[in-house]
This record gives structure tokens, sequence and C-alpha cells, in this order.
């Protein structure tokens, strides 16, 4: 196992400024009541709408992998339809279906011998071509995978994480499906599973440690800053509070001081750091960013974060983190999940951070419009002819009174 420096380097080349004994106790005691501070939430309109926008791509997905677990890939119509509320669909199945054409192909069979014909849903062939281009950027990125993977343990306590946390958080990574028992045993250098993943009691080891990788999005960007401008850059967060929000002059000065504390890399052993500690705050920041930095949509529902509290060394109010440091992160309520999002990564509601693997999404979403373009084409088609047979129906109506007054 590396040695690792002891966290008390990290302070010996980087000190607050102070001028005084009395300023050093002012700043102790900003630093140490962590707990009291509180940040009143604000709402981000462009964050939240950067997660709407979503929306109808992850009712589809979770509407293709339901039908993609199906034997044969196929399923009743009638069976989709009772799994509405599981799916979180808020319209009938056939509202779906009509709202987002190109995925699926309606036809009718048997569920069993000698019974009546049913509608059943397959996949179409835009759909299996989606998936065959998936499949080719999934083998593409295959390395980057196994680096998110190899960090994710790199930060953890003891480089052990459960496997079946892992496979929870799989879309979030954009790890395959086939995570533990495909990709893991690929690279018996890097990784060990430990007992049998579903069971509850499985766990994915971490074998050796790559140095090169034991650097965060943070340390990079300021390796980058100083070869640009020849000066030594510090490792520093990126804050950008939204529009409106401000500080009381309490919260400002403990900020303040919170950014002049040196960086903690989430690579490095935190063992010995209190866990109330404005050192341990800092460094949760870092965890938490470079959580966010290696996700796909830099982005992660709270909950599933909190899974790996105990690995991490999350205190129970690791949320609170979000709010209080409001500047690094949103804390995002749509949809009546909490969600955390890395601002930095954010153009108003725009991704501007892409992981590679955000190109499968792309993909889909493509796959949508392209459907949504046909649907609105037949509607506009439609509504045509409709308004066509109006108008010929209002010349019959008005050619026997035209006659008539003719006549008299």
């Amino acid at each position: 196992m590396i040695s690792f420096p002891k966290i008390s380097s990290y302070f010996n080349n980087s000190k607050p400024h102070l001028n005084s004994i009395s300023s050093v106790s002012v700043w102790t005691t900003q630093l140490s009541s962590i707990s009291s501070l509180k940040v009143v939430w604000r709402k981000d309109r462009r964050l939240d709408q950067a997660i709407e926008n979503d929306k109808v791509w992850y009712n589809c997905c979770r509407v293709v992998k339901e039908v993609l677990n199906e034997p044969g890939q196929v399923i009743p119509f009638r069976y989709l339809e009772k799994r509405r509320e599981r799916l979180r669909l808020s319209v009938k199945v056939k509202t779906f279906l009509d709202r987002n054409p190109g995925l699926f192909v309606t036809y009718f069979d048997r569920i069993k011998p000698k019974t009546q014909p049913v509608p059943f849903l397959r996949l179409s062939d835009r759909l299996r071509s989606f998936l065959d281009e998936e499949k080719r950027i999934r083998e593409e990125n295959e390395t980057l995978v196994v680096r998110k993977l190899c960090k994710l343990l790199m930060m953890s306590r003891d480089r052990v994480i459960s496997a079946d946390k892992l496979v929870h958080m799989k879309r979030d990574f954009g790890f395959p499906n086939d995570l533990m028992c495909n990709l893991v045993p690929k690279y018996p250098e890097y990784f060990k599973l430990i007992g049998c993943p579903g069971e509850g009691k499985s766990f994915l080891e971490l074998v050796s440690w790559d140095e090169k990788l034991a650097k965060s999005v943070i340390e990079r960007r300021a390796e980058e800053e100083s070869v640009l401008t020849a000066i030594r850059s510090r490792p520093s967060f990126n804050v950008r509070l939204p529009p409106g929000f401000i500080l009381k002059k309490e919260m400002r000065e403990w900020v303040r001081d919170w950014m002049e504390l040196p960086y903690i890399s989430p690579y490095a052993d935190a063992s010995h750091l209190d866990q109330s500690s404005p050192e341990m705050e800092k460094r949760t920041v870092g965890v938490l960013h470079e959580l966010l930095s290696l996700s796909i949509l830099k982005r992660m529902p709270v909950p599933i974060i909190g899974k790996l509290k105990e690995e991490y060394r999350f205190s129970n109010a690791f949320a609170s983190v979000f709010t209080r440091h409001s500047g690094i992160f949103y804390l995002s309520l749509k949809g009546g999940i909490k969600t955390a999002i890395l601002r930095e990564a954010y153009q108003n509601d725009e991704l501007i951070d892409r992981d590679p693997l955000a190109a499968i999404k792309d993909k889909f979403v493509e796959l949508l419009a392209e459907g949504h373009k046909e649907r609105a084409e037949k509607m506009r088609l439609k509504s045509e002819a409709i308004q066509k047979k109006m108008e010929m129906v209002a010349i019959r109506d008005v050619e026997p009174y035209q006659i008539e007054n003719l006549d008299s």
C-alpha cells in the first residue's frame, strides 16, 4: 500500500495571512462553528431547467430498459401498462408511445398457446441501431470507465466499495450493465471482487494504486494554469454565486477564511482529520466536487451520493455542504428529489463540461427528436386534411343556397 503524506504537511506552505494573535483566535472561532452557519436555499431556475430538459429522456430510458430486460426483448402491451406506476409514467402507455414514436413496433402475438392474439411491443429497427451505436461508444471509452472506477476506489477510506452500491450508481458514471461480471474480471491488475454481487455482501477492492490517477480535477486545472502563466497556481475551487444571491456578513467572512485553507486532495489520507474540523469540511467539498466531476452529467441525486457516506467518511449531515457552499454546488429540489449539481459544469441550463460517454445520451435524444419530428409532421398533415374537409363541407352547404337565390 502506498505511503500517504501526512495531512499536516498540506498546511506548512500555505497559512492564512493574520497579523496578530487575536485575529488568529477570531479566524479559528469562525472556522470551528461550521454547524452553526446557515445559508438560505435559493432556487436557481436555470439549473432546475437542466433537469427538466432531461425529463422525457429519463422516462424513455426507463421504458426501454424495461423492455430490454424482458425475455426476447418483447412485452405484451397490457403488462407494460400494469407497470406504469413503477415506471413513473404520468400518462397511459398508449399516450406515451404516441408521443414518442420510433422506439417500438406494435404487433400481435399470443401470450400462451390457444389464447387470443394481443398487442405486443418490440424494439424498432431505429432503436436497435442506437443500441449498436451505444455499444460502440462504450467500447471506445472502456479505458475511461476503468479510470473512473479506479478513482472512486482510490478516494474511499479502505480502497474498497460495496459492489452493489457501484452497480446501483452505474447510470451516473456510465458503467456498463455487465460491470461486475464482465468488465471487472478483464482488469485483475486493478480490481478484485470479493463475494457475489446481488447478495449484499460483495465488495470491489482496488488492487494497485496508480499515482497518475491520484490527481483531482482541481489539481490538474491548477497545473495547467501554472504551465500557461509560468506562475505556480494554487489548487482552488471555482466559486460562482447565482445572480441576486447575497451572503450575510458572517457567512462571507467564514467563506473567505475557509477558502484560504489549503486544498486537500480527495485522494490523500484523511484518517487523521477530525470529523468536525474545517479541514475535514475542505476535504469533503473536494471529494464531492471530484465525485460530481466523474459523473456523466456533473450532477447526482443526493440519496445516491449518500450511499457512499461510510466509504468517503461523510457526516450524517453531509448534504448541508451543498447549500453552505452555494457558489460551488447547487441543490435542486426538482421532481421532489434532491439533486446535487456542479455549478462550474453548466452555462445556464446547458452542460458545457462534456463527458465522452454523454455521446450516448446525445444519440438517444437525436432518436427521440426524429420521432417527435415525424409525429409533428403527421399531426400537421392530419390537421390540414381536416381543415380541407371542413372547407369542402362548407362549400357544399353554400352551393344550394346560391342556386336557390338564382332561381328566385
